[in-house]
């Protein structure tokens, strides 16, 4: 490897961000203790902020060394596709009628459930959203499950240890459930097209695998923590009217284009400009949607592809040093420090790897999507909505590590073994 000079400073910022992301309580502890500055430690402590400041810091450092041409060249010839569509989907899919209607269908198989309400609210919410999200997108089922969460759960007095271990699996779950077709999780749009993966062969290859390791997830979180669940009330009845028929049938068609054109940022894009002018329209059957939380999270992805544009020239040849034995959990492992994507979208490029590799890439980088918040691309649109409900309102990356660590053994043994 001979790297360039900018190269290696995108590695050395690369790697403090990874330690700002692992650092941010203690910004908030300085925001609380420094208040002449409080605004800027605050900033700071937001994990969903930390790449995007430190891209900045690589694109004035290529201003300095290599000119604006280049700068600016890099910057046009990156792919913000990913971030924009999870900022469309996630305002998008957490407007009014659709979680209205998703928690209509909760409650509908809650109350199915011989169980109760609130281990059958935490039995469905884990387990048949995240499979959702192999349909209408891992950002979307993310944005669904944290929502639902955030009520059901989050607002009861319950134990940081169920907090942890609800957000572990949330994540692991979201990450493998989305492997049941070739373009709703992101490390498989990356390469499904370049591989051929189609319907057929993710249901067959992954699909059994996903669904079994998210079922045994969730089961062992309800066994573990079924005291504090059975004292749970379950989802909370809905307080407001459900809009009429037509309203949430509308928002549901909106929601179909974008992720049916998820990988058409003009089309997706257009059709969310008309969906912010159908809400403003029909104020009444709304409530105020997630821009500002949606924004934080595609300037968080936005940032992470700026960075990891500089990342290739040692990721590569660390991943082609791997036998497909190796790769399966060194993909594991390196997924916790980078985007699982970016992984993936790595192997995309380079010709000739065997089927067994290529399964190993996948299945390791899925599997370790929850393992951090940078893991996985809907993760910190999960972290968004529920790191309110955490001391300081923010998660810990070594909690969210340890809860997450389970569950990832699990996926690893389904799609190693089975």
């Amino acid at each position: 490897m001979h790297p360039t000079t900018l190269q290696l400073l995108g590695a050395i910022l690369f790697g403090l961000a990874l330690v700002h992301t692992f650092s941010t309580k203690f910004f908030e502890r300085l925001a609380h203790t420094r208040p002449a500055h409080a605004g800027l430690w605050h900033l700071l402590g937001e994990v969903e902020v930390v790449f995007g400041f430190w891209a900045m810091v690589l694109i004035v450092l290529m201003f300095a060394i290599e000119g604006k041409q280049a700068a600016v060249h890099y910057l046009d010839t990156r792919n913000y596709t990913e971030p924009l569509f999870v900022f469309a989907i996630m305002v998008a899919a957490a407007s009014k009628p659709i979680l209205q209607l998703a928690g209509q269908v909760v409650r509908l198989l809650v109350r199915a459930l011989p169980l109760p309400a609130g281990i059958a609210f935490m039995l469905v919410v884990l387990s048949v959203v995240p499979l959702l999200g192999s349909f209408i997108t891992e950002p979307a089922a993310m944005t669904l499950a944290a929502l639902l969460l955030k009520d059901g759960l989050y607002a009861h007095p319950v134990s940081t240890r169920l907090k942890y271990g609800t957000l572990g699996v949330l994540f692991v779950n979201v990450s493998i459930g989305g492997t049941l077709t070739p373009y709703a999780a992101p490390p498989v749009l990356m390469v499904a097209s370049a591989w051929g993966w189609d319907l057929a062969h993710m249901f067959l290859n992954f699909g059994d695998k996903a669904a079994l390791a998210v079922l045994v997830n969730v089961l062992g979180l309800v066994l573990l923590f079924r005291q504090e669940l059975r004292a749970l009330p379950g989802l909370p009845a809905a307080q407001d009217a459900s809009p009429p028929l037509w309203v949430t049938l509308i928002h549901l068609a909106f929601l179909a284009g974008i992720v049916v054109f998820a990988h058409h940022p003009a089309v997706f894009l257009g059709l969310f400009m008309f969906f912010l002018g159908f809400t403003t329209a029909y104020e009444r059957y709304q409530s105020p949607l997630i821009l500002r939380e949606g924004l934080l999270v595609a300037f968080f992805l936005a940032g992470l592809v700026v960075l990891g544009g500089q990342q290739q020239w040692w990721l590569e040849p660390v991943l082609l040093s791997m036998g497909s034995d190796a790769v399966f959990f060194g993909a594991t492992a390196l997924t916790a420090i980078t985007d699982n994507a970016a992984l993936t979208y790595l192997g995309s490029l380079v010709p000739g790897l065997s089927e067994p590799f290529k399964y190993a890439l996948v299945a390791g980088a899925v599997s370790g999507g929850g393992l951090t918040l940078i893991a996985n691309a809907p993760n910190p649109a999960g972290a968004a909505i529920l790191k309110g409900g955490f001391a300081d309102q923010s998660i810990a990356a070594g909690g969210l590590f340890l809860a997450a660590l389970g569950p990832t053994l699990v996926a690893l043994l389904a799609f190693k073994w089975l």
